[in-house]
């Protein structure tokens, strides 16, 4: 078998798994479900793997496969077939997403074995995983979009997974309706791109754009600005962004695969993919880098600040995210890529973490009511200072190489690209505080009740609460399960965990500047013709001089956190209260919420309560409704008449049928 039918299969297990779970789940054992979904995600990274070894078979310059199943529909001269694109940058991708998803499947085998929606949480998780593999090997724009918006309602479904807690199903239908702002983005994009180049294959239209569109005309530029509505929808950039804390609502597994290896990624993937456009519309690439810049930044200083654990490490994933889009955006691509990778394992690794910290507190997810988990958590600790020394770039870790990759690219291209380095610099002081403020907060200082229950080898279990709103809740189906599961409990959790530790850790080494340079080898064919890249190149001196600034500022950052969170722990309640009106700004996110609100919600609520229930709902719905329904009877009535019960008439109107017919064609065949 080729590269090709193995991406096919790529797709295939995921949904076959969904579809089986689905299906059968009233005739499986308890766990089984969990071990069909964990084993067809695990398959369809074996075929990831077969798939990577069969492109690289292939010649360099022939690492492009298109794989077509049958024509999906052809109208008006367009052919749109049920196609994918095999090439190293959508095998790069799958094996990200399905190797990181494994462990995430893996590690749920356990998290969420006490919860009365297991089989249904599996059977949600490979159809989420099937839907981001689809967008990723889609070979045109339909097949793309169709992804786009599986992957959107993907997570509205794991997002509200405990439909009973208001708060869950609140934040699933903001992450939905976001979303699809970003699907009309894509559309519209899709409609000018077929206008002004007339294909939809992703092939021919990067090959046929630079004849049909000039550099940063109106039409290139709208349709670049038309895709980062998408992406930033979809990566959770401002002002789209919102809806990614609130995501924390789901269950803790599929935090980490939102985060981590599908959703918030396929808006980097995006801009990658359609590097040739955005080339062709370097204002559109340079709005998505300002853009990046402003999110990693914001994201930062809400890092800072919010005390919910999971939600510091989903704005962690914001302000990431911001340095891709930064990366891909001012043509490093494979660096952006790089980081992308990276994350993954590090991040994914956090949540995991996380998790385990917030089964030990008994669902609380309050830093301030953690800490002292250093001796009762003995496997699960060490897990959480890895992925903060790689989220922190630590020198050495994977996040040290990647994401300094970024920065020393912006710095080649010099003059208004040196603000990227600049900000980007700053933002990576704040990730490394925040990081490890995560660390000292749990890990330090003496032991809250639950951390002391569990050195005594008790587990804390206490009345089911919403963390968000401190609400009591019951255990039936639509809420979370009465057990916990901790990794020092639970092997499946420990091998998942350890996996991804090893990975964050070394990861990096694949692409260590002067030495080795796997990711940039492997994608150079996909971005071969990007005049970006060939013209920016960063010295190894350069790289490694920004890795010396990177571990710098690294180390800088985390002994500003130990000082303020461990030397001198009553410092940051003092500042805080010192600066109460900037503290309470980043706390509330900067009132984004609130300012969409204002100037969003609230106008088309008002619109919809007033103007269009007065004269849509009554004037305009009313009439048509009142004309059709005058047509439905006078129809009726008339069929009535016609169904007299005699035969006679029926043969008359059948033969007047025959005789029209006939004229018809005599017409017809004498103007011929």
């Amino acid at each position: 078998m080729d590269a090709v039918t193995f991406a096919w299969l790529v797709l295939a297990f995921p949904l076959a798994g969904s579809i089986l779970i689905s299906l059968s789940f009233k005739l499986l054992p308890r766990r089984a479900a969990g071990y069909i979904g964990t084993a067809a995600i695990a398959i369809a990274f074996g075929f990831a793997v077969a798939a990577l070894i069969g492109l690289l078979s292939h010649p360099v310059e022939e690492r492009s496969l298109n794989g077509a199943l049958y024509d999906y529909a052809a109208v008006a001269g367009i052919d749109v077939e049920l196609s994918i694109l095999v090439d190293p940058l959508s095998v790069f991708m799958c094996l990200i997403v399905t190797g990181v998803s494994t462990l995430i499947h893996l590690y749920s085998l356990a998290y969420m074995t006490s919860d009365r929606g297991y089989n249904r949480f599996f059977a949600y998780l490979n159809f989420f995983v099937f839907s981001m593999l689809l967008l990723i090997l889609a070979g045109n724009l339909v097949l793309l979009i169709v992804g786009w918006a599986f992957v959107g309602f993907a997570s509205y479904a794991l997002i509200s997974f405990w439909y009973r807690r208001t708060t869950a199903t609140a934040a699933g239908m903001k992450a939905f309706v976001i979303n699809v702002v970003g699907d009309i983005g894509l559309v519209l994009a899709a409609f000018l791109i077929l206008r002004e180049i007339g294909v939809l294959d992703l092939t021919e239209i990067f090959e046929k754009a630079p004849e049909d569109l000039s550099v940063n005309s109106g039409v290139a530029v709208a349709i670049g600005l038309l895709l980062l509505v998408g992406a930033f929808a979809k990566s959770a950039q401002i002002p789209l962004h919102t809806w990614l804390a609130d995501a924390m609502e789901g269950p803790t597994p599929v935090s980490a695969l939102i985060h981590a290896a599908t959703m918030v990624t396929a808006g980097v993937y995006l801009i990658a993919r359609f590097w040739p456009i955005f080339e062709l519309a370097p204002t559109a690439a340079d709005i998505a880098a300002f853009t990046g810049l402003a999110t990693l930044l914001f994201a930062g200083t809400v890092a800072l600040v919010v005390t919910d654990l999971k939600r510091v490490i989903a704005y962690s994933t914001i302000s990431q995210i911001g340095y891709m889009v930064v990366g891909v955006s001012i043509g490093a691509y494979t660096a952006g890529l790089f980081h992308l990778m990276t994350h993954a394992f590090f991040k994914a690794l956090l949540f995991m973490a996380a998790g385990s910290v917030i089964a030990a507190m008994a669902a609380v997810q309050d830093l301030d009511k953690m800490g002292g988990f250093r001796k009762a958590l003995r496997f699960t600790g060490p897990m959480l200072v890895i992925g903060a020394l790689a989220l922190a770039a630590f020198p050495g870790t994977s996040g040290f190489f990647s994401k300094d990759e970024i920065l020393v690219f912006a710095e080649a291209r010099g003059g208004m690209y040196m603000i990227f380095a600049i900000g980007g610099y700053i933002g990576a002081l704040m990730t490394a505080v925040y990081s490890f403020r995560i660390v000292y907060r749990v890990l330090s200082g003496p032991p809250c009740k639950e951390a002391a229950e569990l050195e005594q080898g008790h587990l804390a279990h206490g009345e089911p609460v919403n963390p968000k709103t401190g609400e009591t809740e019951d255990t039936d189906v639509g809420f979370p399960g009465s057990e916990h599961w901790i990794a020092e409990r639970a092997r499946p959790m420990r091998v998942a965990m350890s996996i991804l530790a090893f990975l964050a850790l070394f990861a990096g080494l694949v692409q260590v500047p002067g030495v080795t340079h796997v990711i940039d080898s492997f994608l150079e064919p996909v971005f071969a013709e990007s005049k970006l890249a060939e013209d920016y190149h960063p010295t190894v001196a350069a790289e490694w001089r920004g890795l010396a600034i990177g571990a710098v500022i690294s180390i800088l950052g985390i002994l500003l956190a130990r000082y303020l969170w461990v030397t001198n722990p009553a410092l940051p309640a003092r500042l805080a209260k010192r600066f109460r009106r900037i503290h309470d700004f980043c706390a509330n996110a900067w009132y984004f919420d609130k300012l969409i609100d204002v100037l969003v919600v609230r106008p088309v609520q008002a619109f919809g309560d007033k103007i269009a229930d007065s004269f849509v709902e009554n004037k305009v719905i009313g009439t048509f409704a009142a004309i059709a329904t005058g047509t439905v009877r006078g129809a009726g009535a008339a069929v009535r008449i016609s169904q007299s019960g005699y035969l006679r008439a029926y043969a008359m109107v059948l033969l007047l049928g025959l005789i029209g017919l006939g004229i018809y064609f005599l017409i017809a065949g004498g103007g011929a």
